[in-house]
């Protein structure tokens, strides 16, 4: 396993990280979430992350069960707040009162007195972002969270964020954690950019793009049986990719995988973090064996003719547009 700096931060992460989203608290049984989170430590994986809202607040408890007895500060633990976690109109959102309520419920829950990095899941509208940052860097200074950052927002709302925290003296954001893959390419016009000069490291997650970049999803044939594309529980995330235009183009990509003696998941990792603004690559998994598969990518070197034959191969079907980064209208 190799590591980076997360940002411009001290902070040091793992290339590949373990995520639960959709995963842990739903689709997988505690036992075999314990057993994927013990092949991601065996394998060097020091960086985890979930979110409040995952499984309905579960995803933490069962995160933080598996995590037990490892050695705190050997690990960076990210969690998440924005969408709803309760019934209530505060149950939600980037308030100064939600932020505090879930923060505290987020380490009770994964059993530890800190996290890492405590991100803004989405961007709220309903908030005034001098709210929201001031909460988080109080939650700095009582040492309940170490950084800062975000998911999914876009570079008009990063940048608020950072002249706001320059003006006030508050902690920066020091990482967004967007979408990316070889189909889904949104943040690299603007996102990117801003974040190389402003110091944000990207921790990248769907950079599989929800397995289609395996390979396993084949034109004209209906998805494996028990692949996400048949879960109730996750295949509303990956019904846009399932066309076959989309899926010729994936199997292409097999001899690239081969030449440079990788998997086809393994060729997608590598290709997210071919970018130098990438911190880390979130990988989830169901079976032990996904994990194991998947840190292979790490430290792999990817040449430009290979990175130029895939932009060949799956140009028609890359998603590029920047306002495709979006966050609700209102609070959901």
């Amino acid at each position: 396993m190799e590591f980076r700096h997360l940002g411009r931060s001290g902070l040091m992460v793992s290339e590949i990280s373990y995520g639960n989203w959709i995963t842990h608290g739903s689709q997988v049984e505690e036992d075999a979430a314990h057993a994927c989170v013990r092949a991601a430590l065996d394998e060097g994986v020091t960086t985890f992350d979930t979110a409040d809202v995952y499984a309905g607040t579960r995803a933490e408890e069962v995160l933080g069960r598996a995590l037990k007895g490892v050695r705190r500060e050997s690990l960076e633990i990210f969690t998440k707040v924005y969408w709803p976690t309760g019934p209530g109109r505060n149950d939600r959102g980037l308030s100064r009162k939600h932020i505090m309520e879930s923060v505290n419920g987020s380490l009770r829950r994964l059993g530890t007195d800190y996290v890492d990095l405590y991100q803004a899941h989405r961007f709220d509208v309903e908030t005034p972002l001098e709210e929201t940052l001031r909460a988080f860097d109080d939650l700095v200074r009582q040492g309940k969270v170490l950084y800062v950052g975000v998911s999914e927002w876009n570079a008009d709302q990063i940048a608020q964020a950072l002249k706001i925290a320059d003006s006030m003296g508050f902690d920066r954001l020091v990482s967004n954690q967007p979408q990316y893959s070889m189909l889904w390419r949104v943040i690299e016009a603007e996102v990117v950019p801003l974040s190389e000069r402003e110091g944000l490291g990207q921790i990248v997650w769907s950079p599989i793009a929800q397995g289609v970049l395996t390979g396993k999803y084949l034109p004209g044939q209906p998805p494996p049986s028990g692949s996400r594309a048949t879960d109730s529980t996750g295949s509303g995330f990956i019904d846009r990719l399932m066309r076959d235009e989309v899926l010729s183009r994936v199997q292409e990509l097999r001899p690239i995988a081969s030449d440079h003696g990788l998997t086809m998941a393994q060729l997608a990792v590598a290709w997210v973090l071919q970018n130098p603004n990438v911190s880390s690559a979130i990988v989830g998994a169901s079976r032990p064996e996904q994990i194991r598969d998947n840190v292979k990518a790490s430290g792999v070197k990817l040449g430009a003719d290979a990175l130029r034959t895939i932009d060949d191969i799956l140009g028609p079907v890359v998603e590029r547009d920047p306002a495709k980064t979006v966050s609700p209208s209102s609070r959901p």
